[in-house]
Parts: structure tokens; sequence; C-alpha cells
């Protein structure tokens, strides 16, 4: 077998690039020859970033050229009683991140939470989009492109559903603007969060659109999807899962375990999330909803850069005569439970730990029952950072962390 060093001597030479290492030595032997060649090269001690746990071979299917792996600190909070349409009992939430009070912060909402009686959370729509954009000569033949794809939604459908076991579409939205004719392809993906099986399903649907319309097709993703960048579409129309969780705490409650009022934890989402977030023409109206789905999706092996969909957050409080009612309805919370990094060991165990890895029975109940235990975790986010605003405890806590 050839030694990562010899490797990593060819390389310098010019005869292997750094992509063909695996072709002439495992996985593990070809990352030790990368790292050797880049401490080498930079002068900088990698042995933090080649200690790691997995075998590298279990990670083939989500990097290129690897030299190890970077390690983030994870938490748990919980136990987090859900009442859901796929979630049901308490369940531990893993957070990953490297942000100080955050977990501690999270799982105060937690408690805060289990002591009312658990959130209510219910995936209220589900659906992975992907939007092509096509070329056509004018606006009257942009008509008549949209008119057909109206008029043949099942024949796209038959055309995209054959490249997979499990997606099926659930819609073709036509849009156009002067001579680009978008279609809004939605899927269902099961348990799979189902970007790739959404793009590789309109790419055979598009083959039809073009052989039978004069429209032509520009690129297979048309930024109406829209993926990985804020969108009021996403906001609106929903992408991956849209769910949404509440929860009525009674004033002591309110005041013993989050040590302030109904009133002022209503006061300070009605000035910041609301008011504040109008006025900077934001898309998400919460507190930092993002810092539970970043942490949650690294835990569990979600697509990282999609957080920027999961902030599509409102969270609304109403002080209302029983107690302070408190939701939060994420808009585009794109999860899976099969596929991508969700097969990696850590993020494996990170879905063990909340119950749901794997594919579901019926399909989609685990990627459903994951949107919800997050969606219950941005929930105990929000109480307890308003709450810290409200109480004017927010830098004094992490004075205390040593943050």
């Amino acid at each position: 077998m050839t030694d990562a060093e010899d490797l990593a001597q060819r390389v310098r030479d010019g005869e292997l690039r750094l992509y063909e290492l695996e072709e002439h030595a495992d996985a593990g032997t070809a990352t030790q020859a990368r790292r050797r060649l880049l401490a080498a090269e930079t002068g900088v001690d990698l042995d933090a970033v080649g200690d790691y746990a997995f075998d590298a071979a279990d990670a083939e299917a989500n990097i290129e050229n690897m030299i190890g792996a970077a390690q983030i600190p994870m938490g748990v909070v919980g136990p987090l009683p859900i009442d859901g349409s796929a979630a049901d009992g308490e369940h531990y939430l893993p957070l990953a991140t490297t942000e100080g009070a955050l977990v501690a912060s999270v799982n105060r909402g937690v408690g805060t939470i289990r002591e009312a009686g658990g959130a209510t959370v219910r995936v209220l729509k589900s659906g992975m989009t992907r939007a092509p954009v096509f070329r056509v000569e004018d606006v009257a033949e942009a008509g008549a492109v949209a008119a057909w794809v109206r008029e043949n939604v099942p024949t796209l459908a038959e055309a995209a559903e054959r490249t997979t076991n499990h997606g099926e579409v659930q819609d073709v939205t036509p849009y156009v603007v002067g001579d680009n004719v978008f279609l809004r392809f939605a899927y269902d993906t099961k348990d799979a969060m189902g970007m790739n099986m959404a793009t590789i399903a309109t790419e055979a649907a598009c083959e039809v659109v073009e052989a039978e319309t004069p429209a032509d097709l520009v690129a297979l993703s048309g930024n109406l999807c829209s993926d990985k960048k804020p969108a009021a579409i996403n906001a609106i129309e929903g992408r991956g899962r849209t769910v949404a969780a509440d929860v009525l705490l009674s004033h002591e409650q309110v005041e013993e375990r989050l040590g302030t009022t109904t009133e002022a934890i209503a006061e300070a989402n009605t000035r910041k999330n609301l008011v504040g977030s109008a006025k900077a023409g934001a898309l998400g109206f919460n507190a930092h909803a993002a810092n539970v789905v970043a942490a949650a999706f690294l835990a569990t092996g979600q697509d990282a850069a999609q957080v920027v969909e999961g902030s599509n957050t409102i969270t609304t409080v109403d002080a209302r005569e029983d107690g302070l009612y408190a939701s939060v309805t994420l808009s585009s919370l794109e999860v899976g439970t099969v596929g991508g990094g969700t097969t990696l060991p850590t993020q494996a165990e990170g879905l063990d730990v909340i119950g749901y890895a794997g594919g579901g029975d019926p399909g989609g109940h685990n990627a459903d029952a994951l949107a919800e235990v997050i969606a219950g975790g941005v929930l105990a986010g929000e109480l307890s950072l308003l709450a810290a605003l409200a109480s004017r405890h927010l830098s004094s806590a992490h004075e205390d962390l040593g943050r």
C-alpha cells in the first residue's frame, strides 16, 4: 500500500493532483497525505484537524480533497416535551456551536416550556423547490409557454418522477419576466432534504418543456427556488418544511422561570422583532432563530448553508389574561433524516439522540418530526432571549458564563 509520505511527494513532484489520491490509496491514507503536504507547505501543525473519530471513507460522499475534520463543541438541551403531528413525547436536542451561553439560554427556555406542559408543534406545509429559467422570444411566447405548462403539469410530473423512487411533484408554477420564463417545481421528497433529488427530477422535466415548447433552458436553477439566499418567496410560499410551534405560559411561570413579566416580553417582541425588523427590511421577524437552527443543523448533518432559509421565522407574543402566549413560525426549514451529512457518524448519533434517524414510516414522518423538534428548540431560544432582553440580563448572562 502506498504510504502517505510517498503520495505527498508525488504531488510535490507533479505526478499526482490532490483530487487523484484516492485512486492510489485508501481514503484515510489519502487524507493523511494531503495533511502532510499542507503542513509542509504552510508550516501549520494539523494534528488537531487530523484527530477525528470516523473512517475517512465514511465522508467520501460529503467532501473532496479531505484533510481531516473541523470539530465543533456539541451540547444538549432537554428534555423538551413536544405535541406534534409527527414528533411526540420528550426529546433531547443536540446543538453544535461555538457561541458561549447559547445552549444555556435555550435550555432555560426548554425548562420553561416543560413546566408549562410542553410545546404544540405542527408541520403546516412541505415541499422542496427547484426553479429553472428558460429563454423565449418575447412576452407573447412567454405567455404561451406558461399556459402550456399549466395545462401539462401531469406530463412534467411523469417525466420528473421517473428519475426517483421517492420524490413526487406537487406543483409547477410558471412566472414570466419579459423574455424569461421561470418554472418553480415543488416536490414531496419524503425523509430526504431533497435538493439533489429535485434538481435531477427537474432536469428531466425541462427536457420535455424544451421538446414541446419554443422555450430554451438557460439555467437549471434560476434563483426563484430560492436556495441558500434571502428571498421573500421562501418566507411567503415556504420551502422545505413550514412548521409552527407555540406555548402558553402562566404569568407566574414567566416571573419565576424567566425573571420578568408577560407585558415586558410582549413589548420587547413588538418593538424588537416586529417593528425593528420591519424598519430593517428584514425577511425574518425574530430574535435569533438562526442560532438554534444552525446549531441543530451542524449537530444532525443538515446543509449548513440553508440556515439562510431557516431564519425566515416570525415570532409572535401575546399578553393574554391567563398568561403569555408565544409562537414561532418557520416558513422554510429544510431538513432531512436520510442522505447528505446525516450519514456521517457523529451527525447520525445526533439524529439518534433526537429519535428520528433514517427513513420514516410513512415516508416523510422522520423529517417532519425532526422539523418539529427543531421548531420547539427555536421557540425555547426565542423565549429565553426575549426574557433576557426584557429583564436587561443579556450582557450579564454572557459575563457570568465568561463569554
